[in-house]
């Protein structure tokens, strides 16, 4: 599968600025800082909020009574109290020591969703940084630059603190960022071309900076936005190959839904009895003389599966809305009441169990979208089509290959749904002595987002050429569109065999875009 782990130039396309207040960002704010480069601006309200709470800490930090994060170490250190006069350093050497990442830089869009959410909690008035060093960071995303963070680092429990670390590492003008260009640039040198100042940390801001599930939550926006528009392409898919493979569309019927009724299923039911409306190929065995009484599970069962992985999206989409709203932090401070206290609300556990339950419903998606590719290939079952749909089989081998790919990916999708987050390794001495692991099983489902793209594409390939091999029927209005967007885009239909990776990656293109899933669209409207 692809490198999912390449750094990524700033998009060119300018996007309104989205304003980051006390309340929570939503699924398009973050959408577009993330994935568009939208400029970020903090309101007045979190201004306000953002002073109120960093009144509470500099109270606390003159008092003489240690305060966990203002006035004392970390983790297994926290028992030691820190004089007035070393604490500047204990902020900076806090992010500098847990600035520790390893492995490849993650993408842009990620590391942008961290910072985003990372100041949205900010923004709540409940961590006690400063305005000056919250403005900094919406200032970074403003103008693109974005600080270099690696695979490795978090466990997902006390935050993502090596990913977070980094990002306010680059705040302080040190470690590496990629500018508004992806040019690799020290950070110093990064934030004088933009017109910015480095902050020197004061009382709790290190921690304030670092310690929240950002990475992970962002992830899971990101991965439910892409699998909304991937289980949408993959009714299309599988309604080319009930129609391609001479299946029926009267399983879909809605009262047949209606007897169980999952929303999920009932909207990929829909979308499949739209998807294959006015078929010759459909109608074409709409007669008495057709002697099969059922399709084979792939084709007959598509709205269960596809259906179950939506209700799984919508389910994980509930925890995203609630962490959005949520003031991720340790410890927090209570404005109202004039204290900080301690607390577990860092731990990724809701994160990392619906980031887990995705991966699962990844793969099984992409399981039977293989199997309905699998049937098309094989004559026994294909009902009438060339074996591997090849132009003269035994010298052309067709898609017999495309399957292979397909299958082998399924594979790995398979080892990717092992949860993360039932792993856990103790850290600080024992003081962290359980971890959500949920950063990994973000990143596995990045990894098998990709994969699921890649097999649904290599479906809709399939099944195109086989709907051109039905020759004289027209497919539906709307599948049509789409092996016409494939012919129009230079995806070669049936004919002698010629190198094929090039059509497969044309086709993963169109389906990572949305191109086929527009396709469709602009024919019958909008899917569920």
């Amino acid at each position: 599968m692809v490198d999912m782990t390449t750094a990524h130039p700033a998009p060119t396309v300018e996007a309104p600025t989205i304003e980051v207040g006390v309340g929570p960002v939503t699924f398009d704010d973050l959408l577009a800082v993330a994935r568009d480069g939208a400029p970020v601006a903090l309101t007045e309200d979190a201004l306000t909020a953002i002073d109120r709470a960093r009144g509470v800490v500099e109270e606390l930090a003159a008092g003489a009574e240690p305060a966990y994060g203002i006035s004392t170490g970390f983790g297994a250190l926290a028992t030691r109290h820190i004089p007035t006069e070393m604490r500047h350093q204990l902020q900076r050497s806090l992010v500098r020591s847990h600035a520790a990442g390893s492995g490849p830089e993650v993408e842009r869009e990620v590391v942008r969703g961290l910072m985003l959410l990372r100041l949205s909690t900010l923004a709540t008035g409940h961590t006690g940084i400063r305005r000056e060093t919250a403005e900094l960071m919406a200032a970074m995303l403003s103008h693109g630059i974005t600080p270099v963070v690696h695979e490795y680092g978090s466990l997902g429990c006390s935050g993502d603190l090596a990913p977070l670390s980094h990002c306010a590492l680059a705040l302080m003008g040190e470690g590496d960022v990629r500018d508004a260009d992806g040019e690799l640039r020290p950070a110093a040198e990064a934030l004088a071309a933009a017109g910015l100042a480095p902050v020197e940390l004061e009382a709790k801001e290190g921690l304030a900076l670092i310690n929240g599930t950002d990475g992970m939550l962002g992830m899971l926006v990101m991965a439910i936005a892409d699998l909304r528009r991937l289980l949408r392409t993959a009714d299309i898919a599988a309604a080319m190959s009930v129609e391609g493979q001479l299946g029926t569309d009267r399983v879909f019927a809605p009262e047949l839904q209606a007897i169980r009724p999952h929303p999920g299923q009932a909207d990929s039911a829909a979308n499949l009895v739209r998807l294959m409306a006015d078929s010759e190929v459909v109608a074409s065995h709409r007669t008495g003389d057709c002697n099969r009484v059922q399709d084979a599970y792939s084709l007959r069962c598509s709205p269960q599966v596809h259906g179950a992985a939506r209700d799984t999206v919508d389910h994980a989409a509930s925890v995203a809305e609630r962490e959005l709203a949520s003031a991720i932090d340790n410890p927090v401070v209570l404005p109202d009441e004039g204290r900080v206290e301690s607390n577990g609300n860092f731990h990724g556990a809701p994160v990392a169990y619906v980031l887990d339950f995705l991966a699962i419903a990844t793969a099984d998606v992409a399981s039977i979208s293989e199997r309905r590719t699998d049937r098309f290939l094989d004559r026994s079952r294909s009902h009438g089509l060339p074996p591997f749909l090849a132009a003269d089989p035994g010298v052309d081998s067709g898609l017999m290959i495309a399957q292979y790919t397909s299958a082998a990916i399924v594979s790995e999708l398979k080892r990717l749904a092992v949860p993360a987050s039932v792993d856990s390794i103790p850290s600080s001495a024992m003081q962290e002595d359980h971890v959500s692991m949920g950063w990994n099983a973000a990143r596995k489902l990045r990894r098998a987002i990709d994969g699921l793209s890649r097999v649904v594409a290599i479906e809709i390939l399939t099944a195109a050429r086989a709907l051109d091999l039905r020759a004289g029927l027209e497919p539906s209005p709307a599948t049509g569109a789409v092996v016409r967007l494939l012919r129009d885009n230079g995806v070669a239909g049936p004919g002698p065999d010629r190198f094929l990776a090039p059509d497969i990656d044309s086709v993963v293109s169109l389906v990572q875009s949305g191109a086929v899933l527009a396709a469709a669209e602009e024919v019958i409207g909008e899917l569920a």
